[in-house]
């Protein structure tokens, strides 16, 4: 890396490369590039010369397209090859001339031999370029042989056939004698690998040993994987939880969303939303966990309150996690009409403690639904009749009160209405199994 020129690290985007296309055509040099992307000047000249694209369709006007001679157009020489039979050919027409005759010279091109190796920026029509083979840089091309060679890199095993051999040869007759992989990497550090490539060496069936051979891991099950996350990553942009601080969201009545998953047998959930500040609960059966599901539940609770500002007035902005149901903000936070409702914001990934008060309300509402519960045969009025008597229990956070008094003084009874939460006595109470029995 030059000292004149601080580098970011970072490999070459497609705007990266639509600029250096660019540059070529205004006669902008490697330096001057270098310099506005923050890159090393080699950095840009390597990646024009891996990634141009040659160009032999376009020969120029000459007819012979296997004649590289500098003197092709003006050369009058006949029967160079001296056969017995005389040609009256002209030598430059023939398709061996530059093989065989002895006044022949390649034809050669600064631009492509030197910086910048191609020909984007020529002055010289590119119709009358006697040049046979020609080089042109394109972004969007440069950018997929990239991302084929990011991909292809990673791809197999990092491994020639002669290390290969070696590393069989040591661990083949280890594991037939019963040794584990760990004992073969503590053992022989020369293999230069970890314990996990080696079993992945041999999962794969890269090795000669098997899993077969393995006596553990034959007796394991395989681990079913469910990922729940949110796959498109874009829908965090700006609505990340150090977004969420800066925004300042936190001195808000913001609200918390998760969701509290059926025991198998059921698809159904609950979708829970939380006032931290009150300690408020609200809860909706769902018959399923899914994008379309939220989005159908928050369009009742609007209709419920009456329009989109109502609902930003109980729900100004929602923090909650990464799960997949909520991988569709823009619905969320927008009505059908297309009117502004709410605000959301992610946790962290494997950071349930920024939203620590709806996971600790959720083990009040476990006391009456406990884990390993099958949600198939609950309605939503068995979920109102829970939530009610959360809502209603003393919390000594809130100094002996209840949620429900809080919430009646900051939404008033109505609202709470709406929000199908009610009133219970204090001693009829009940966080138990018993309660919806």
């Amino acid at each position: 890396m030059s000292n004149l020129i601080p580098g970011n690290q970072k490999h070459l985007t497609l705007a990266d490369r639509q600029f250096i296309e660019e540059s070529f055509n205004n006669h902008r040099s490697f330096r001057e590039i270098a310099k506005y992307l923050c890159k090393d000047p080699s950095t840009i000249s390597k990646e024009v010369w891996r990634h141009r694209i040659v160009n032999t369709w376009n020969r120029g006007s000459f007819n012979n397209p296997y004649n590289f001679c500098v003197r092709r157009y003006k050369c009058r020489k006949q029967n160079a090859c001296r056969k017995l039979v005389i040609c009256d050919t002209l030598c430059r027409s023939c398709h061996i001339c530059n093989n065989v005759c002895p006044d022949f010279e390649r034809e050669h091109c600064s631009r492509i031999e030197r910086a910048p190796y191609v020909c984007n920026g020529c002055n010289k029509p590119r119709h009358l370029c006697t040049i046979q083979t020609k080089y042109n840089y394109n972004a969007k091309a440069a950018q997929r042989l990239y991302e084929e060679l990011l991909i292809s890199s990673r791809e197999g095993v990092n491994l020639n056939r002669n290390q290969l051999k070696k590393l069989n040869e040591v661990v083949t007759p280890l594991i037939a004698q019963g040794q584990s992989p760990y004992m073969i990497v503590a053992r022989h550090p020369e293999l230069g690998i970890s314990v996990k490539t080696l079993y992945n060496y041999i999962d794969q069936g890269i090795l000669l040993s098997r899993n077969i051979h393995l006596k553990r891991k034959v007796k394991f099950k395989p681990r079913k994987k469910k990922n729940t996350a949110i796959t498109n990553r874009t829908v965090f942009t700006g609505r990340t939880y150090l977004d969420f601080k800066n925004s300042h969201c936190e001195e808000l009545d913001f609200a918390e969303m998760d969701t509290v998953l059926s025991a198998r047998g059921s698809d159904k959930c609950i979708l829970t939303l939380y006032f931290p500040y009150m300690e408020l609960l609200v809860g909706r059966l769902m018959n399923r966990c899914t994008q379309g599901a939220v989005k159908t539940e928050f369009d009742k609770i609007q209709k419920a309150l009456g329009n989109a500002f109502e609902f930003s007035c109980v729900f100004p902005v929602i923090l909650t996690d990464r799960g997949s149901e909520f991988g569709d903000p823009e619905s969320l936070e927008h009505d059908r009409n297309g009117q502004a409702r709410t605000g959301i914001f992610y946790c962290d990934p494997m950071r349930s403690c920024q939203k620590g008060g709806i996971e600790n309300v959720h083990t009040m509402l476990r006391m009456i639904l406990p884990k390993g519960t099958v949600f198939e045969n609950f309605t939503q009025w068995d979920i109102r009749k829970a939530v009610d008597h959360v809502n209603n229990a003393p919390r000594r956070k809130l100094g002996g009160r209840t949620p429900y008094e809080l919430a009646v003084k900051t939404f008033g009874v109505e609202t709470l209405q709406k929000l199908q939460l009610r009133y219970v006595a204090p001693d009829e109470v009940t966080l138990s199994p018993k309660l919806l029995k």
